[in-house]
């Protein structure tokens, strides 16, 4: 849900600085996360990922929406929604990870959108927040536009 993410990330600053098409995030050979979706999505578990973003995009969402092939190709399923059209959803406060509507983990990240250096996650199986991040995921991803439909502004 955030405009920018590790921006001390040598595949972000090799990106911004002009090469674009040798990122290990495109390649399905020295990623190990998407070495991970590949076998993954290979068993038939369905991976989605909701990106909501702030329009015009910041670079490093230019950056990561590059990258996304990678993530497309290893079998996820990506969807992004612009910021303007989330107003009325109700969101948890932090990005999450919903694992089989039943464990949520949490990131948290500082101001400047590196990990956080008092603990970068936080696990919880409770069912009242399970139930919140499942549905907003399922009213972003009503809305969200399929990676392969969505142009940057």
């Amino acid at each position: 849900m955030r405009d920018g993410y590790m921006q001390s990330d040598p595949e972000y600053l090799a990106w911004r600085d002009g090469t674009r098409d040798q990122s290990r995030y495109l390649d399905q050979e020295k990623s190990p996360w998407l070495a991970l979706m590949r076998e993954i999505t290979g068993r038939g578990v369905t991976v989605r990922r909701a990106r909501i973003v702030s329009e015009p995009v910041s670079d490093y969402i230019r950056f990561e929406h590059h990258v996304t092939a990678g993530n497309v190709e290893a079998g996820e399923q990506v969807r992004w929604l612009p910021r303007r059209r989330a107003s009325d959803l109700a969101l948890p406060g932090n990005d999450f990870w919903l694992f089989d509507e039943s464990l949520v983990v949490f990131l948290h990240f500082t101001g400047e959108g590196e990990l956080s250096p008092e603990g970068d996650e936080e696990r919880t199986a409770d069912p009242a927040l399970v139930r919140l991040c499942s549905t907003a995921f399922e009213s972003v991803w009503e809305r969200a536009v399929p990676h392969e439909e969505y142009r940057l502004s």
